[in-house]
């Protein structure tokens, strides 16, 4: 019954978020490629440039936990489909920025657009999957994020080659062409993507009573639920994955951002064979997605896989700022990107153990709002740097920094996540029967 219902939940479910995902993470990586072009159109240095990542994040992490909350009440179908298509027109529009105020705004706008997407799903997810099979299905999902390199930066590379097409640059043509699957897949959400299990017919009765009985016992083992949805902002626990999870954000957006330049600087490439090149670290992380969550699975040892990333992060980081040699600065981008990505799915299956229902969807919300302010300050600290040194590559010793900064900090998210909540009794007191329901 476990197999088949989890089976059957994951061959419905996983392949559209999962191309959701595609299509959100080429959404952001696309700057990345723009910038070749239009940070000098602009006339702009690296790092007022990169300050658009600053807007862009800032909006999302201000509208992170209203957006989980509108998704938890109006339904995930309707609300990512709305995310989808609002956060597509943002990105078309973008191709008509002409000053670098323009680009801040639609940075900002196009953050408060996709603002609760992939916290959204997560805490879908929590809703379908039963704690042991939570982070395998996280990775399962994040599986379209090294996708989205390897398919989306060749593409995007292509389309920087079409400078001067139809009278557009290339970077017009690479927000043009970005944008437009958003809004076109926005009324597939709506046709295919359930709002909960107990709506669907390709569950028989047995096997939803199980699927919620499996549920009701991970609700049960997560304890009190704060009375107030907003009393999660108080928990020390979530206060505390959020500061940890800054790393993750910093390391890999950082990444991601500087990657095109960095290979831009191995020698005579085309922006298509930069693109081509870009894409080799995520087939790494593709690789890492499907395995690690599995260890992580087989002995519940979330913490210890989560510091063994952050240590392959470390290596992977020191190996690109050290050598010269492009080979091997590749070999420590993919281990660094590895790193990054595949401890993510066991650090985002231990929220859903302490917290449930709305609490679940706000502090998922919290923590990835927070955390992801990496991904504006992460590509920020390595254009200072970048700036006052004048190479690519003398970046990612901030990036390694962040990197040391969270394994030193694992043990500590462990004793957080771990310990009795910190938050008053009055915000820990087990909320009504209704709010349960509610909830639930």
């Amino acid at each position: 019954m476990e197999r088949r219902v989890l089976a059957r939940v994951a061959g419905r479910l996983l392949p559209l978020l999962g191309l959701l995902y595609v299509i959100a993470y080429i959404d952001r990586s696309n700057v990345g490629f723009a910038k070749l072009e239009l940070q000098d159109e602009l006339g702009v240095g690296a790092t007022a440039f990169t300050l658009g990542q600053v807007f862009f994040f800032t909006a999302y992490a201000l509208l992170e936990v209203p957006s989980n909350l509108m998704l938890h009440k109006v339904g995930a179908h309707r609300w990512i489909a709305r995310i989808l298509f609002t956060w597509g027109l943002v990105t078309i529009a973008t191709c008509l920025v002409q000053t670098t105020w323009q680009f801040y705004l639609a940075r900002f706008a196009l953050g408060a657009a996709e603002a609760g997407f992939f916290p959204g799903v997560l805490y879908y997810l929590s809703r379908w999957f039963p704690g042991s099979h939570r982070g395998r299905a996280i990775g399962a999902f994040m599986l379209a994020a090294p996708v989205s390199f390897i398919i989306g930066n060749p593409v995007m590379g292509a389309l920087m080659d079409l400078h001067g097409t139809w009278g557009l640059d290339g970077w017009q043509w690479v927000f043009l062409a970005t944008g437009v699957p958003a809004v076109l897949v926005s009324p597939l959400v709506l046709a295919l993507l359930p709002a909960g299990p107990e709506n669907v017919t390709w569950l028989s009765g047995q096997e939803k009573q199980w699927l919620a009985r499996a549920l009701d016992a991970d609700r049960a083992g997560a304890g009190d639920q704060p009375h107030r949805t907003l009393g999660v902002l108080r928990d020390r626990r979530v206060l505390t994955a959020a500061v940890f999870f800054l790393a993750f954000p910093l390391s890999t957006y950082g990444l991601s951002f500087w990657l095109p330049t960095i290979i831009d600087g191995f020698g005579d490439l085309t922006t298509t064979q930069v693109g081509f090149v870009s894409a080799i670290p995520y087939v790494c992380v593709a690789v890492g997605l499907v395995v690690v969550p599995r260890l992580v699975a087989r002995r519940d040892t979330p913490y210890l896989w989560t510091a063994v990333m952050l240590a392959l992060t470390v290596a992977g980081f020191t190996v690109a700022a050290l050598f010269s040699s492009p080979v091997v600065q590749m070999l420590g981008l993919c281990a660094a990107a590895v790193g990054g990505y595949a401890a993510q799915p066991a650090f985002w299956a231990l929220i859903p153990r302490f917290l449930t229902g709305a609490a679940a969807a706000a502090g998922i919300a919290a923590v990835n709002a927070v955390g992801n302010l990496g991904g504006g300050f992460g590509p920020l600290g390595i254009a200072a740097v970048v700036d006052s040194t004048g190479s690519a590559l003398t970046g990612l010793l901030f990036l390694l920094a962040v990197a040391v900064l969270g394994l030193l900090a694992v043990p500590l998210l462990r004793r957080a996540l771990t310990a009795e909540p910190s938050v008053s009794a009055d915000s820990v007191a087990t909320a009504t029967a209704s709010q349960e329901r509610q909830s639930a």
